[in-house]
């Protein structure tokens, strides 16, 4: 099944506007994986005011909310990544006071004792190996058949885990697109207890009609910006948006290995020399398709990966030995602000330079600016990738393009067609 089937599916579905909550208790899936700092204070609630939404819907109607996410990529029970640090914040934005269950799996009495209007915080679910489902504690020395068996063991015990958290519950809402593209327990197997109890949160309705406005109902000239360090994390986007669209703009760390694979001299800059042949064929098919496909012709240049270091612009084609490319120079950002600035749909994923270096950022600076441009002159913009999502926020674009999404790779695995575990379990 691809995505371009979760239409049909997905109108079949009970939305959360027309399931009745009230006297309810709903298990809802989010994302509040957000960034901490070394005083576990949070320096980005954006997930945590996305989330919002959904839950003020289930606890205005007269239902009782416990809440489930994860933090980080703990291995064991650590407490830098307690969901603890976070309930003051989540019970700002809620307006309630959040109850917090210290493990996850030991919260059937507080959530059974949850009143309407209440809301209760689950402990970070990865503190347990069975959300993810990878054995944990093996020797590195393990032998195959000891790794097979450790993986059917967490395999069996999921069933277990996701038993007891949808125990908790009368229904079950997924609103964690950042973590849809994973099979894991909270997002993909526990829907299997909830038949005719499960649904979408506004927030992954939301991602869904984004991508759809970009995949199926996208508005000509369609446009995208596809940015980032290697072409081996994205070669399945290219191909499959080369069947969708006008233009494809390619920037950042992944252009230097199309230049070289034309011939041109890239010299330090990065490249993936066995990706060439990839590269020669996507510059194919992309000319027999009609697609315009925009590669930089001029680069910001340094001698070394350092925000400090001298720079120099160079031809895209003629990088010297010792230099290498860190940042798209304004005739390459002339040349692709025509292009945004003529196109009705736009999708941008990953930055256009070393983004987390101020003085190599103003490429991808540059393409927010554009795109908040464009939005205004009425195309449909859809940003989504750490950086980009970074870029649009920290310029303040954030509210002034058309949709911001809240994963990175989900969205890239969306593009690239795929259907996303998290969102099949509901459609199943």
């Amino acid at each position: 099944m691809s995505w371009n089937n979760i239409n049909i599916l997905y109108t079949m579905q009970q939305f959360i506007d027309k399931y009745d909550f009230s006297g309810k208790k709903a298990i809802v899936r989010v994302d509040f994986n957000v960034p901490l700092n070394e005083n576990f204070e949070i320096t980005d609630d954006t997930r945590i005011r996305r989330a919002m939404p959904t839950l003020k819907k289930v606890l205005a109607e007269g239902g009782s909310l416990i809440i489930m996410s994860h933090l980080g990529r703990p291995k064991k029970v650590d407490p830098k990544f307690s969901l603890q640090h976070i309930v003051a914040r989540v019970s700002e934005c809620l307006g309630v006071p959040v109850q917090f269950a210290p493990d996850c799996m030991k919260a059937a009495e507080q959530a059974a004792a949850l009143k309407p209007g209440e809301a209760l915080l689950l402990e970070n679910l990865r503190y347990y190996a069975e959300e993810e489902g990878k054995p944990r504690g093996l020797a590195e020395d393990a032998t195959e058949e000891e790794k097979k068996a450790a993986k059917k063991a967490v395999k069996e015990s999921q069933k277990a885990f996701v038993k007891t958290l949808a125990g908790y519950a009368d229904c079950y809402i997924n609103d964690a697109f950042g973590t849809a593209h994973r099979a894991h327990a909270s997002t993909a197997l526990i829907a299997e207890f909830f038949p005719n109890d499960k649904m979408f949160g506004y927030l992954m309705e939301g991602e869904i009609k984004a991508i759809d406005n970009i995949l199926k109902n996208a508005q000509r000239p369609l446009t995208a910006i596809i940015g980032g360090s290697k072409v081996s994390s994205k070669l399945a986007v290219l191909k499959n948006l080369l069947g969708k669209v006008d233009n494809l703009i390619i920037g950042g760390g992944m252009g230097y290995t199309f230049i070289k694979a034309q011939g041109g001299h890239v010299g330090l800059s990065l490249h993936e020399d066995e990706l060439i042949p990839d590269a020669l064929e996507i510059l194919k098919e992309a000319k027999e398709r009609g697609v315009n496909l925009s590669l930089s012709v001029a680069t910001v240049c340094a001698q070394s990966f350092d925000n400090d270091a001298p720079r120099q612009i160079f031809p895209i084609t003629q990088i010297p030995d010792d230099w290498e490319g860190m940042d798209a120079a304004p005739a390459s950002l002339e040349n692709w602000k025509k292009i945004i600035l003529s196109s009705k749909t736009i999708l941008w994923n990953g930055p256009v330079g070393v983004f987390e270096l101020p003085n190599f950022a103003k490429g991808t600076l540059q393409i927010a600016e554009d795109l908040a441009e464009a939005t205004r002159m009425g195309a449909y913009t859809l940003v989504g990738g750490g950086d980009s999502v970074a870029a649009v926020t920290q310029m303040g674009y954030a509210d002034k393009v058309s949709y911001v999404s809240t994963g990175g790779g989900a969205m890239l695995e969306a593009i690239e067609g795929k259907i996303l575990p998290g969102i099949a379990a509901i459609q199943d």
